[in-house]
Order: structure tokens, then C-alpha cells, then sequence
């Protein structure tokens, strides 16, 4: 068995439709490569991906791990670092507000590995994330309601870059809409724990705090 990260950028900015492994759309990146940031990540991935699929690895089952933003307790992860803007006033809309953010419990990505591994048909590219990606705004209001914070400071695209500097990330991680949703796996009869972002954000915080 052969787990792969890769990630969910591997589809095209989306306000209007959801992503799965059997219909989603493609970033495309233009034969002569990649022009800027975005299309560098979305190069990467399909790079990666490639490599997986087209090495030598006889009877071995590969899955293309197309794995969104994962929230947990762990330090130094992106639960932590949303929860210190947000304490900070800052956890307002960040960019237009309409892209979709999609996002997954911790405690169900690790049980998505245990169900891969029980599920010899499931393999190629697996999306791993909730079924219920939501607009960054409301997606924001949530994660300050979890932190019990009243106030959040939008951010505009420029104010984001200058913070991504900072932080030695990229724009492209908050501004892209991930319209994402887990097809195979929901189609294999996995059912998540925690499904529904208030109350995926309310228990990590609680766990946060205890």
C-alpha cells in the first residue's frame, strides 16, 4: 500500500460547482509552465501525482491522497495558526469571501487511512475532506464563534500577501476556492464524524483548551 500526499489545489478555482474524483475539473497549466503562484502549485501537484502513478511498484496500490486543509489540536498546525489570527482581531473575511474553503477534522483523515486500508477497491486519486465545504466568509464567522471572538478584521488580497510573506506561505492557500467534496469515498459507504464545520470547530477548540 502506497499513500501519497497530494493536495486538493489539483482543481480549478470553483464557486459554482462541487469537485469530486469522477467529474472535478482539472487546473490546467499552460504547456510552457507555469505563469505565476497558483499555477506553480497546481504544477507541482500534477507533477507529483505523475510520479506516483507512473513508477515501477508492482502489486502495489497507490492513492493519490487529494487532501484539503486538515484541523487538529497539533501544534504548529493550521487549526493553530487560524485560532492566533482570529485571537488576534483578524480573523475577519479574508479576500472576497465568496471562494469555498474545504476543510477536514483530523480525527476523520485518520480514520480515512484506516478505511483505505480496508478498501482494496478504493485507489488512484482519493479526495480527502469534508462534504461540506463552505464560503470563506462563513467559514470565518464560525471559526470566531468556536474561539469565542466577536470581532474579526477582514483582509483584502494585498493584506494577505503582505501577511503570507511574513509567514513564508502563499495567497493561494486562502484566495483559491476549493469547492472539494469526497466522492470515492463517500460512494465506498464512509461516513465522517465530523461532517458539519460548527461542530468540527467548536469540539477542536474545546479539545484546544482542555
Amino acid at each position: 500500500m502506497w499513500f501519497n500526499a497530494s493536495s486538493a489545489t489539483i482543481y480549478r478555482h470553483s464557486l459554482d460547482r462541487d469537485m469530486d474524483e469522477a467529474t472535478g475539473e482539472i487546473d490546467p497549466v499552460p504547456e510552457g509552465g507555469p505563469r505565476n503562484k497558483w499555477e506553480f502549485s497546481v504544477d507541482v501537484v500534477n507533477r507529483w501525482e505523475r510520479a506516483l502513478f507512473e513508477a515501477t511498484t508492482p502489486d502495489t496500490r497507490r492513492i493519490a491522497m487529494r487532501l484539503s486543509m486538515v484541523f487538529g489540536t497539533g501544534a504548529g498546525g493550521v487549526f493553530e495558526a487560524f485560532r492566533n489570527i482570529t485571537r488576534r482581531g483578524l480573523g475577519g473575511t479574508q479576500g472576497p469571501g465568496t471562494q469555498y474553503v474545504s476543510w477536514l477534522h483530523v480525527e476523520d483523515f485518520l480514520r480515512m487511512l484506516d478505511w483505505c486500508l480496508d478498501h482494496e477497491q478504493l485507489s488512484g486519486p482519493v479526495n480527502m475532506c469534508s462534504p461540506n465545504p463552505m464560503p470563506n466568509r462563513e467559514f470565518m464567522r464560525v471559526f470566531r464563534e468556536a474561539c469565542g471572538v466577536k470581532l474579526g478584521l477582514p483582509a483584502s488580497a494585498w493584506m494577505l500577501e503582505i501577511g503570507a510573506f511574513f509567514m513564508r506561505t502563499e495567497t493561494e492557500l486562502l484566495l483559491k476556492s476549493r469547492r472539494v467534496v469526497p466522492g470515492k469515498l463517500l460512494d465506498s459507504g464512509f461516513k465522517l464524524n465530523h461532517p458539519i464545520w460548527p461542530e468540527a470547530a467548536k469540539e477542536i477548540e474545546r479539545s484546544w483548551r482542555d
